[in-house]
């Protein structure tokens, strides 16, 4: 057998412990996570530092640089993340519905893990932690791929982790990392289906596709996010330009942060002026249609076509000058990638159909597209962020990592 095959028979033998783990048990394993990454901040600390002069000799941006880096305040925030798990109510085992049939037969269907995950994510080791935590809490070993970039500081995570689960008492095979970084060891997990019962690839667009067309395993696609903003004719621009800075600015190589800008043509003769100013302050470079280079002239570029369905992920914004609420709807449905759109306006009517209309895993009305997160929406950390429509939409937490089961009892009853 292959280490990959010997790592999913491990984890199938964890599974089915974890599947009958009780409650109390796994809140104290993620408790002993929490305390372990604590008690080992500077073995973490001296692994991120391997891999963070490797990608800085590797010409690696700032941005993208920035997913990889770790820190006391990040790692504590890890830490910080199993215990809100650890808080949060263990799904399993959950009765979502019952009844009592006319032959008596009482039929329940009850939450259940899916048994063994397997993640594929790029450059944020705080993605090793999350994942782990919500598959322990939900009863699911997790097999993870982490990039290369990230190696060192994944591996320091999973070991602590490992051995905090032996220390609390379940399997350290819950949580298991692949050793090879190469594109083998991707292709061999996406069709490990002896093994894992779903995969979820966590990262850019080249890795989602990448998976989402070879994989044999069932594939739940997040975190490609091509996210907009639309600043209506009604909008409250003091506001907009606010929001405008916070969706793009604030951590700019996230799935969630803002790609596109889009701006109605009544205002945007006054909105786009009075917005640089909020993304100078970042460098930003805008790149623009006729309409709003005409308005910004020598402060914007050209945008090309690939432009509007590019996910930068970097200091970067395409705008775009719309003819009204429709037009946005249509253009965001068009290039959007079903993550997150945004619209900034004081009118009922607009915001409504904006709400209606989009097709979109999260719509919001006058806030940033950056809340998209399992923790800004009260599911403590997140496996990612799905923008398929099957099973899990959006912010996947703890019940989004469960299937479920029909219990059945009868009394003699025969058909």
């Amino acid at each position: 057998m292959t280490p990959i095959e010997l790592q999913g028979q491990a984890a199938k033998s964890a599974s089915r412990v974890l599947a009958v783990a009780s409650t109390g048990l796994k809140n104290a394993a993620l408790e002993a996570i929490a305390q372990a990454l604590l008690a080992h901040t500077d073995d973490i600390l001296a692994a991120n530092a391997q891999d963070m002069a490797a990608v800085k000799a590797s010409g690696m941006s700032v941005s993208l640089q920035d997913r990889l880096a770790l820190n006391e305040g990040r790692i504590r925030g890890m830490a910080e993340g199993a215990r809100q798990v650890a808080a949060l109510p263990d799904p399993i085992g959950a009765v979502t519905r019952e009844s009592v049939r006319p032959n008596g037969l009482r039929i329940a269907r009850r939450r259940v893990p899916l048994g063994v995950i397997g993640i594929i994510y790029e450059a944020r080791p705080n993605v090793t932690v999350d994942a782990a935590a919500l598959c322990l809490k939900s009863g699911n070993a997790v097999i993870l791929r982490g990039g290369k970039e990230a190696f060192h500081s994944n591996q320091a995570l999973t070991e602590i982790m490992r051995a905090a689960l032996a220390d609390a008492g379940l399997p350290a095979d819950s949580v298991a990392l692949v050793q090879d970084t190469t594109r083998a060891s991707s292709t061999e997990l996406m069709n490990l289906t002896e093994y894992l019962d779903v995969l979820i690839p966590r990262g850019g667009r080249g890795l989602i596709r990448a998976v989402a067309a070879n994989a044999s395993v069932p594939v739940i696609r997040t975190g490609e996010g091509v996210c907009h903003t639309y600043v209506d004719r009604a909008a409250d621009l003091e506001m907009a330009c606010r929001i405008v800075q916070n969706a793009k600015c604030s951590r700019p190589s996230v799935c969630n942060a803002m790609e596109c800008l889009l701006v109605d043509s009544a205002v945007a003769g006054e909105f786009l002026p009075m917005m640089v100013p909020y993304l100078d302050e970042y460098h930003v470079e805008l790149r623009c249609d006729e309409r709003g280079k005409a308005i910004l002239g020598d402060r914007a570029v050209a945008a090309t076509e690939e432009d509007w369905d590019t996910e930068y992920g970097d200091y970067i914004l395409a705008v775009r000058v719309v003819d009204g609420v429709q037009e946005a709807i249509d253009f965001c449905n068009l290039h959007g990638t079903g993550h997150s759109e945004a619209i900034v306006t004081d009118s009922y009517s607009a915001a409504q159909k904006f709400l209606d209309e989009v097709d979109a895993a999260a719509v919001y009305v006058n806030a940033s597209t950056r809340f998209t997160d399992g923790g800004e929406f009260g599911l403590g950390a997140e496996i990612g962020i799905s923008t398929q429509k099957m099973h899990a939409r959006g912010p996947m937490g703890l019940e989004e990592l469960t299937s479920s089961k029909f219990v059945v009892y009868g009394d003699g009853q025969i058909r």
